[in-house]
């Protein structure tokens, strides 16, 4: 067994940033650029470099930072409807409503604010890959020494992933939601199944990127069913998030 627990080497390794300056925003917009569009061609590539939608006005945005080069490795937001405007659509709303289930949950039928959607995680392909299996057969750019991961740090890097959807969750928890929202295939629900997030079902499968569905994780779920270890990590992101945000939970209590 490893001398150190998953918390301790993510600790170790990267910190999460709550994304509440333009520079840090920009960071995630970046980083999804990256991945979503220059890497997988889901979105459009443009001059800037960033990729953004008209959710991220009403999204709380995170960044993944790695502690020795400053360099952001991912990103996530929880995007949720604002006060000013409770009616906004949240993106599984506007893109995948005709197939959801309601039997099991009828999103109309939940209070505006009480519930979000984890969307938009991406992780650079310098995080997610060794250097030998990238699709490239060689990189000819100059490397700058202080930005070569080791190999022990590339043996942490599989935890960013799960890293950035606790923060997804400890946002939510936070904020006092009912419940989230994400849209993900099938097999990686198992897989988040197994460490302890037991979302469920409530859309049919749909071409989305490929075959993806609809889930929801209520809140008694946010991490009561996690790993040991993963509940250390967890208490490491939400600690760490606490620490650096501001935000009023939801209530359903309103004024007489």
């Amino acid at each position: 067994m490893s001398a150190f627990s998953i918390a301790e080497n993510f600790g170790q390794y990267f910190q999460i940033k709550f994304a509440n300056t333009r520079d840090l925003r920009r960071e995630a917009f970046k980083i999804r650029y990256c991945v979503y569009s220059a890497e997988l061609g889901w979105e459009p590539q443009n001059k800037l470099k960033m990729e953004t939608d008209e959710c991220d006005d009403y999204a709380y945005h995170c960044v993944l930072e790695h502690r020795r080069t400053g360099v952001f490795a991912g990103c996530i937001r929880l995007v949720i409807p604002p006060v000013i405007n409770p009616k906004l659509p949240l993106p599984f709303e506007k893109h995948c409503l005709h197939e959801a289930i309601t039997e099991v949950i009828d999103s109309s039928k939940m209070s505006r604010g009480s519930f979000g959607e984890i969307s938009r995680l991406a992780v650079l392909a310098s995080f997610r890959r060794r250097d030998r299996e990238t699709n490239m057969p060689f990189v000819l750019n100059k490397v700058d020494p202080e930005k070569v991961y080791t190999e022990q740090e590339r043996r942490n890097f599989p935890n960013i992933a799960m890293g950035l959807y606790l923060a997804g969750v400890a946002l939510a928890d936070i904020l006092n939601h009912a419940g989230m929202f994400v849209m993900m295939e099938r097999r990686l629900n198992k897989r988040l199944i197994r460490l302890g997030l037991p979302f469920i079902q409530v859309g049919n499968e749909m071409d989305y990127h490929g075959l993806r569905a609809m889930f929801y994780l209520d809140r008694k779920n946010f991490k009561s069913q996690l790993t040991e270890e993963l509940n250390q990590l967890y208490q490491l992101v939400h600690s760490s998030l606490v620490q650096q945000m501001f935000l009023l939970p939801f209530t359903d209590v309103t004024d007489k």
